[in-house]
């Protein structure tokens, strides 16, 4: 009599390191090795069907050559959700695309374009699909899952280029004169308080630093705005820490203070400054208080102030953002910045291997917001408007000469 249960322990400890093609063979010798009653055997221990065991001993028989390197006969095994599904490629396919040239009647058009979704799509036009096999099908169609890429930058001012040039023109010529040229500009303002700061920092592991689970403004502590000058001749940065609104009057006085701590030292013989900004933000090339406030900065000082806006949709090619910004997000990556003392040392402490380094302060002043220029006020500005573009270079000298 056959031990059927021996048998069965037999094959769970050799079968699951097998194929299926091997599996049939293995079960179809044990089988032949038992003699009468062996195939009845087998497939009871084995849950190997007999007519398999059948076809496994006709191969052994036969020298098993007969079907190569197959596992299973040409045909056999169970038709794919596809070949069951006719239209299902299609339809997947009609859904998808639909969905990506932007068509409203897709269902896709206007919600997110997961595979949890697409099943759902698919399942309510009659095909039987679940998620992991429509991330099969897009696979094969060539779809991934990507993010956004920040390529596109809009329509282009046919002069883009050639206001570059007319830039780096100025700032050469600047610097060969020895005369100071900088590069100015408000970074993101930033919450002051233990909150969640983007990056990574080493630490023992399995001990992240806790911080806050909401970024709501702490009151009494508010937000920051560090205004940036970049020196590009002295590759020297200073960064004043507004507490208040970030205005053109706040932009200007953060270009004063610059001048007066650091500037003044390391251009005693400056009769001109260039600077290049942004075309929008507190120093946009049509705020008028910002225009102003340099008029009062060219009387304080006795400078020549010539200014030359980046073209509109340009910003990130502003040298500021790429010498000096760059450093101090990646110098206070992963720390929460809890206090202004703290902000200033860490804008204070980055530095690169080119020489750069950064002075840093706190500006407590408060800046009225929605200060109108008047007529009479503008006309008062002495401001020569360039040929090139005169709304984006032009020079303000002093009315007066200063005390």
């Amino acid at each position: 009599m056959i031990d059927v249960d021996a048998l069965q322990v037999r094959f769970q400890g050799i079968i699951r390191f097998l194929d299926e093609r091997r599996r049939r063979l293995f079960a179809a010798n044990e089988a032949l090795a038992l003699g009468h009653g062996g195939v009845t055997a087998v497939s009871a221990a084995s849950g190997i069907a007999r007519s398999t065991i059948y076809r496994g001993i006709a191969e052994l028989q036969a020298g098993g050559d007969d079907l190569g390197e197959r596992l299973r006969r040409s045909g056999g095994g169970r038709k794919s959700a596809v070949k069951r599904q006719p239209g299902l490629l299609p339809a997947l396919q009609s859904l998808v695309e639909g969905a990506v040239r932007g068509d409203p009647e897709s269902p896709l058009r206007w919600v997110s374009r997961s595979q949890r979704n697409i099943a759902a799509a698919l399942r309510v036009q009659g095909f039987e699909v679940s998620q992991k096999l429509v991330g099969k099908m897009l696979r094969k169609l060539g779809f991934s899952c990507q993010a956004n890429r920040k390529t596109s930058e809009g329509s282009q001012h046919p002069d883009r280029n050639a206001q570059f040039e007319h830039i780096n023109v100025t700032v050469k010529a600047a610097l060969a004169a020895g005369q100071p040229a900088i590069s100015v500009d408000t970074k993101k303002k930033e919450l002051v308080g233990n909150f969640k700061n983007g990056g990574k920092e080493l630490r023992p592991k399995g001990d992240p630093e806790p911080v806050f689970v909401h970024d709501f403004e702490i009151k009494g502590q508010g937000k920051v705005a560090p205004y940036g000058v970049y020196d590009i001749g002295a590759n020297e940065g200073w960064v004043n820490v507004g507490v208040d609104a970030d205005t053109a009057e706040f932009a200007v006085e953060s270009i004063r203070r610059w001048w007066q701590r650091l500037g003044k030292a390391r251009y005693p013989d400056a009769k001109s400054l260039v600077i290049t900004a942004d075309c929008g933000g507190s120093n946009g090339a049509r705020i008028h208080l910002w225009k102003r406030e340099l008029q009062r900065f060219a009387n304080e000082t006795g400078l020549e102030v010539t200014v030359n806006h980046l073209p509109p949709g340009t910003s990130k090619w502003n040298r500021i953002e790429h010498r000096l910004f760059a450093y101090i997000s990646q110098n206070w990556r992963g720390k929460p910045l809890v206090s202004h003392q703290v902000i200033v040392h860490l804008i204070a402490a980055t530095t690169t291997d080119t020489g750069l380094t950064v002075t840093c302060d706190i500006d407590g002043s408060q800046y009225r917001r929605g200060i109108r220029i008047s007529k009479a006020e503008m006309a008062t500005i002495n401001i020569e408007r360039h040929t090139f573009h005169g709304e984006w270079n032009y020079t303000i000298r002093p009315n007066q000469q200063p005390p």
